[in-house]
């Protein structure tokens, strides 16, 4: 995946696409993915980076949704189980069956959990990641010795899905291009271009680094840009209304010794009713989450105190062991895109993550709401609109057992293996080592990241900045701030190197990048 390469594909004359995707998220990546892979000619446009918004910042589940089933939405949460089965098939290296514990203290809780988490096994039918259990005191205290004993009636383990979302996202854009797409991170679609009879017929991009400025024509635009669906679909109509609103939800990570063991925690009730979930991930856990509407769109969100404080409460009424702020390695905060329609005179936690395609008169489709656990199906259901308003040729949708790039068969995994995640491309990151040892070093003394992934993520990810990569390559700045800060110069270094960089561009990137991360750390102890 070469973005100089990609470039110059823009440049070959009198270029029509079949499909202009506007968005490098989890939805526009999987549109390019289902796009090219039905032989349409297809490019895709990030104004930042690969999930540099919501799609890097999930509380890192693949799931059907448990609260959904509670609320009744069925076939939500059937077609979410479905789809949970396709990604841990088709992306092996990334998609992991992960346990979860519900702590029950009460003693009705654990035959209600049973049941309704059995139902929601057998919704999964052969795609069913595990069976749900009762587990005794003394074996959830053995599984999980830092939940609260007291009055600690046993608990019910259930399974779904765990995965690291920035780098799917980095592997589903290098599937959109072994597929024949053109995917290119840090270009800024600044205006759709028109005909005279009004039809959206290409958009209008700009360099984030050269300002070279290109008309790109196509037969579709899709407008894949999540939370900033609404100022896209301005660019067709100033005085549309908006289909998004935009809802906070926060994560704290913190050490692993808070969850020591290999399950995760589910608290099936916070105190304004919602779900909180504590997850193993990157040798730290995360806990998470919120759901607070806010006025406004923003690329760099930041945790508000009483969500932070929301989050740290309702852990510590499950936990011995109860963490605190000092105890936040990092905290982010991503949005959601919520359909307006929806969203009127709801709370958040009663609101479908379901997603609908709309097309303006113009022409421009766009993609609301959605989750990740239902990209595929969401991009299946927006190219087979494109192909049909379009009269586009295109074979049928192969996305359902296609394999995501660096996709392993299930007897070459080694879940011991830290380059895990890496899958069939692990060989090329330790091959690098082997060329050169220096390559095997640590980027930081307290953090399994090497240089050599810093070298591959700007030789074979498009890796552009030190945030690409500590943020959405090796996720250093959402496992620990304060050291992705530490070795911001080490990093923009190596990469300056790579790509015949200036002194100046290193200083630029590593004040950039500390200030960015800055946001990352918690207020009172930054």
């Amino acid at each position: 995946m070469n973005r100089q390469a990609a470039l110059e594909q823009l440049h070959l004359p009198d270029r029509v696409w079949d499909v202009i995707v506007i968005g490098g998220g989890a939805s526009g990546l999987g549109i390019a993915v289902d796009a090219a892979s039905r032989g349409l000619r297809t490019v895709l446009f990030e104004a930042e980076d690969f999930a540099k918004g919501t799609s890097s910042r999930s509380t890192k589940l693949v799931h059907g949704g448990v609260r959904y089933l509670a609320q009744g939405h069925i076939g939500l949460v059937r077609e979410a189980l479905r789809e949970r089965g396709y990604l841990a098939r088709n992306a092996r290296h990334l998609v992991h069956d992960q346990r979860f514990i519900i702590p029950c203290y009460r003693w009705w809780e654990k035959p209600f959990y049973r049941i309704g988490l059995g139902i929601y096994d057998l919704m999964a039918g052969a795609l069913r990641f595990g069976r749900t259990r009762s587990i005794s005191r003394d074996e959830l205290l053995a599984l999980a010795p830092n939940t609260k004993a007291e009055g600690l009636h046993g608990g019910v383990i259930y399974h779904d899905g765990r995965f690291d979302d920035a780098r799917l996202a980095i592997e589903l854009a290098r599937t959109a291009v072994d597929h024949g797409a053109c995917v290119l991170n840090h270009i800024h679609v600044s205006a759709l271009l028109k005909d005279g009879q009004g039809s959206v017929t290409g958009v209008h991009v700009c360099d984030g680094f050269s300002g070279e400025t290109l008309e790109v024509r196509g037969k579709a635009v899709v407008n894949a840009t999540g939370v900033f669906t609404n100022a896209v679909m301005a660019m067709d109509r100033p005085d549309e209304q908006d289909h998004i609103v935009p809802s906070q939800g926060i994560h704290l990570v913190v050490d692993r010794s808070f969850l020591p063991g290999d399950e995760a925690l589910m608290i099936p009730r916070t105190t304004d009713g919602r779900v909180l979930f504590a997850i193993p991930w990157h040798d730290h856990v995360v806990l998470g989450t919120t759901d607070t509407l806010v006025k406004a769109s923003s690329p760099e969100p930041h945790p508000l105190e009483a969500e932070i404080d929301l989050v740290l409460d309702n852990a510590a009424r499950y936990l011995a062991r109860r963490p605190t702020r000092a105890d936040v390695r990092c905290m982010y905060a991503g949005l959601r895109p919520l359909a307006a329609s929806s969203a009127a005179g709801k709370s958040t936690k009663e609101i479908m993550r379901s997603h609908k395609v709309i097309t303006s008169t113009a022409g421009l489709i766009s993609l609301i709401g959605g989750k990740w656990t239902t990209y595929r199906k969401m991009a299946e259901d927006v190219v087979d609109l494109c192909v049909l308003k379009h009269g586009l040729h295109a074979a049928p949708c192969r996305t359902r057992t296609l394999s995501v790039h660096g996709n392993v068969p299930s007897e070459l995994m080694n879940t011991s293996d830290r380059l895990l995640a890496y899958g069939s491309e692990a060989a090329a990151v330790r091959s690098l080592i082997q060329a050169d040892a220096r390559l095997g070093q640590r980027i930081h003394p307290d953090h399994p990241f090497t240089t050599a992934e810093v070298v591959f993520a700007v030789r074979h990810e498009m890796a552009c900045t030190v945030e690409d990569v500590l943020a959405r390559r090796v996720r250093l700045l959402f496992i620990d701030a304060m050291a992705a800060r530490e070795c911001a110069e080490q990093v923009a270094r190596l990469m300056a190197k790579e790509a015949g960089r200036s002194e100046e561009w290193i200083q630029d990137q590593v004040t950039a990048f500390r200030s960015l991360a800055t946001g990352f750390g918690m207020p009172s102890v930054r």
